[in-house]
């Protein structure tokens, strides 16, 4: 067996001896996803305030970087983008409602053009297996982009807390998974 296959078999070997972290993590997602559902409002609103966060960090970041650089245009696009991240992230906290409303319709428009690109590619691929499944994930993309756009802005109150639960309670089950795979 070579170097690589040994390491690998460690490293299988010693994240199988931890299966239980992960079905403790898996549950406490489920839990979270479930306690999500239960109000989609508080979830939007922890969701826009996690994104205010990271457009924060991203934005000191960014502004940080400028002062590195070494010419003038650089450095004013730098500190450009650093300011306006930094803007965006103040906005989030200040305005958590707005602010869901621009996700959300952000997030529609994301879906409808990823949704758009998605089938097309499917489609291109027409001679090969599995083009239907593609051209389907992607019309269901454009699908689901278009009843956010058409509910937007009253449904941006919720939208993405039911994202949000949606992933959590996936991700809790991914984790329960491995880990009781792990286990065997």
């Amino acid at each position: 067996m070579t170097l690589h296959g040994d390491t690998l078999k460690n490293a299988i070997g010693q994240t199988r001896d931890k299966w239980g972290w992960f079905v403790g993590l898996g549950v406490v997602l489920l839990i979270l996803g479930g306690i999500a559902f239960g109000n989609l409002f508080i979830a939007t609103v922890a969701s826009v305030y996690v994104v205010g966060w990271l457009m924060l960090v991203a934005g000191i970041i960014e502004i940080m970087h400028a002062f590195g650089v070494k010419t003038w245009g650089r450095f004013f696009y730098w500190l450009l983008s650093g300011l306006l991240y930094a803007v965006a992230g103040f906005f989030a906290f200040d305005n958590p409602l707005l602010a869901s409303a621009v996700l959300t319709f952000l997030l529609a428009i994301a879906l409808v053009a990823s949704g758009a690109l998605r089938a097309w590619v499917g489609y291109s691929h027409r001679p090969e297996r599995g083009w239907g499944w593609i051209v389907a994930a992607g019309v269901i993309s454009v699908l689901a982009g278009l009843i956010i756009a058409m509910g937007w802005p009253v449904n941006s109150l919720w939208v993405l807390g039911l994202f949000l639960a949606i992933d959590l309670i996936f991700q809790g089950w991914t984790f329960i998974a491995v880990g009781l795979a792990l286990r065997k």
